[in-house]
């Protein structure tokens, strides 16, 4: 059984974050904080499984809540959710230790997918440098790697570009090994990192 902390001052964003991750198979129990001092002093006493912190454009306090959370409790389970445009916090976050994200609208089967991944994952290790620092992305693989930085599952990807969702995981799965990386997280990060994703 998963148990879930979910951390936004936004009292709306937490009921309906509640209300959905309820409706999650093998989730057990599910408490809120609205900012990062309580969220840090909530994991502190009674760690959880599984963090789930709200990001805002230009409002550095769900990455910020990250960070310090991650800086004390290495081992936290962290995974971020917003905007699915919103690239910078994204970004921001995954940096400061976060290990998936999500977009606001994400539906069941993707919090159950994201859940089992981020539980799965006990450990997050740095990227790997590919073999040849200088490979190039197709422009097809850029155009996947982009969808998953706006937060995209396979299937939209593939219906924006008139792709079959296996096409697409075929495109996801050579980018990843040519940057190294064993993830979508991790891609997103590399993505922006070396500034193919902005």
């Amino acid at each position: 059984m998963t148990t879930v902390l979910i951390c936004d001052d936004r009292r709306s964003v937490r009921e309906g974050l509640t209300r959905v991750m309820s409706a999650v198979p093998g989730v057990s129990r599910i408490d809120c904080v609205a900012h990062g001092d309580e969220l840090l002093a909530r994991y502190s006493r009674q760690p959880v499984d599984v963090v789930l912190v709200g990001t805002q454009r230009a409002v550095p306090t769900g990455v910020e809540a990250t960070r310090r959370l991650v800086s004390a409790h290495p081992q936290a389970n962290v995974i971020v959710f917003g905007a699915p445009d919103d690239a910078g916090s994204i970004a921001a976050a995954i940096a400061g230790g976060a290990r998936g994200y999500l977009r606001w609208d994400a539906s069941r089967p993707e919090l159950v997918a994201a859940l089992a991944h981020t539980l799965a994952s006990t450990s997050v290790p740095a990227p790997r440098q590919p073999s040849d620092p200088g490979v190039q992305l197709t422009e097809r693989e850029l155009q996947v790697l982009r969808g998953m930085s706006q937060g995209k599952s396979n299937g939209q990807i593939g219906r924006e570009l008139y792709l079959s969702e296996d096409t697409v995981k075929t495109h996801a799965r050579r980018l990843f090994r040519k940057l190294g990386v064993r993830d979508r997280a991790q891609a997103v990060a590399h993505g922006f990192r070396r500034g193919l994703v902005s």
